[in-house]
């Protein structure tokens, strides 16, 4: 390593941001990039520990230590050629990532973690600006063709290697805009569109075919697919919501997570969005859920002018450090307060929803009741829950966003046309080689797994690729 003993000499540096004054005014993205010299110093922090496990918790096996090293010594170029090796789209994870690979880092043992995120960031965005980066087309092309239906991570990520091997494919995506969750789910302060876009041009630049306002299993049967090209892979999202079915559930002002995120990001894009609108300006927000999606409707309400912005989380809050039955280098189940929760949101833990409020139509409160848990079932690893007697309180809302995670794949036609196997949680049933119960019609991603890290998506893109490459030759 460049320096042995870096992690002891250089503290871990956080991505600089925008006050929160400054950035709450607009939906760009507002971290600033470290400079070169501390980007090196970074770099230094990651020790020569033997046994890399920052690479075994990162799903797409990142050479980490390799490219610390390089950028160390200044070599950019062949830290985004390491980097972009195991990574599709390292400008997505850099961006979005919750990074378990630093939760795995060795340093982290007892001191901060190597800022692996910050650093892989800087390799590709440096790979861009200068350069390295340009359309390669296959050398050789075979005389097949694939079908990808998805445009999300795992969709994109099937694509890139497929192409890359020399197989003719088209990517169908049913909105108007590329990136699936990506480009609608996720908000532009967090991933601005124009990255994505950088990224599609450079696919299209490649020889990748990409066809929008295309709907498998709506617009186009997935039998036409099916007898136009080799093989087909199902890569759709997760987008069907879990839903809170209590008392007033029908009353007016309450949305789910995804349609309020979605309308947003439309119209930053100057795209058109349903009659519908859904807008926080000079309401009482309640967020129930406080995953990364719910953080997201968080930051967006604060931007829409929100009068006030409370989250509601039904589990207790995680403890700052490590307990003691969740060792390193285990994911950290520790509290995390997103730069959303630090725009101006309060917070309430272990609260259940008991019911919606509200007159002539509209929700105007929330009936609550808070929770206590006790120990772990030794078998099922779950807490018992149960309600607090004489804690019912209730809280005002104008408009309540429903972020409670997702259960699957929107239903259509798109499995049911051709029987395609389903489990309980209704994610499509694969062999190991990613293939569903019908010949030729492959899966990956969300659909395969459930709702996911888009790392995970990217790992299940590149693993079905392979499959499909070996079922094709």
């Amino acid at each position: 390593m460049g320096e042995v003993k870096g992690f002891l000499k250089y503290e871990r540096l956080e991505l600089k941001k925008e006050s929160v004054k400054v950035r709450v005014k607009h939906y760009n993205e507002f971290s600033k990039p470290l400079s070169e010299d501390e980007l090196k110093s970074q770099g230094a922090r990651c020790m020569d520990c033997g046994v890399p496990f920052c690479q075994s918790g990162c799903p797409v096996d990142n050479l980490i230590p390799e490219w610390n090293d390089l950028v160390y010594n200044n070599k950019w170029e062949d830290a985004a050629e390491r980097l972009l090796s195991t990574n599709n789209f390292p400008e997505f994870t850099g961006r979005v990532c919750p990074a378990p690979c630093e939760n795995s880092c060795v340093v982290g043992i007892n001191m901060p973690a190597v800022s692996i995120k910050s650093i892989e960031k800087a390799i590709i965005e440096k790979a861009f600006e200068h350069g390295y980066i340009k359309p390669k087309l296959p050398k050789v092309r075979t005389n097949k063709n694939v079908a990808i239906v998805g445009s999300g991570p795992a969709g994109l990520a099937t694509a890139d290697q497929l192409n890359k091997f020399g197989h003719t494919v088209t990517v169908y995506e049913k909105n108007e805009v590329l990136g699936g969750l990506l480009a609608l789910g996720i908000p532009d302060f967090k991933l601005s569109k124009n990255i994505i876009a950088r990224r599609t041009d450079l696919m299209k630049a490649e020889g990748i075919n990409f066809k929008t306002n295309s709907n498998i299993g709506v617009d186009i049967k997935i039998s036409e697919l099916q007898d136009k090209f080799d093989a087909v892979v199902l890569c759709g999202g997760a987008e069907a919501p879990r839903d809170l079915k209590v008392e007033g559930r029908e009353l007016n002002g309450i949305h789910f997570a995804m349609d309020f995120l979605k309308q947003q990001n439309r119209r930053n894009g100057n795209r058109k969005i349903s009659n519908n609108e859904i807008s926080a300006k000079g309401k009482n927000v309640v967020v129930i859920g406080g995953g990364d999606t719910g953080s997201d409707c968080i930051g967006t309400s604060i931007r829409q002018g929100a009068k006030s912005v409370i989250n509601l989380e039904l589990m207790p809050q995680s403890p700052k450090e490590r307990a003691s039955n969740n060792p390193w280098p285990e994911w950290a189940f520790i509290d995390r307060a997103s730069t959303s929760h630090e725009e101006g949101c309060e917070r309430e833990f272990a609260v259940m929803t008991k019911a919606f409020i509200g007159s002539n139509g509209n929700v105007e409160k929330l009936k609550l009741v808070r929770l206590k848990f006790g120990h772990p079932n030794s078998k099922t690893g779950r807490r018992e829950m149960t309600e607090i007697s004489n804690s019912q309180f209730e809280i005002e809302a104008d408009l309540v966003i429903l972020a409670l995670g997702f259960l699957g794949h929107q239903q259509n036609n798109l499995l049911s046309e051709l029987k395609i196997s389903t489990d309980q949680r209704s994610n499509v049933i694969a062999d190991n080689k990613y293939m569903t119960s019908v010949d030729g019609i492959f899966t990956a991603g969300d659909m395969h797994v459930g709702q996911s890290l888009v790392v995970r998506a990217i790992n299940e893109g590149r693993n079905v690729a392979e499959s499909v490459d070996m079922y094709l030759r």
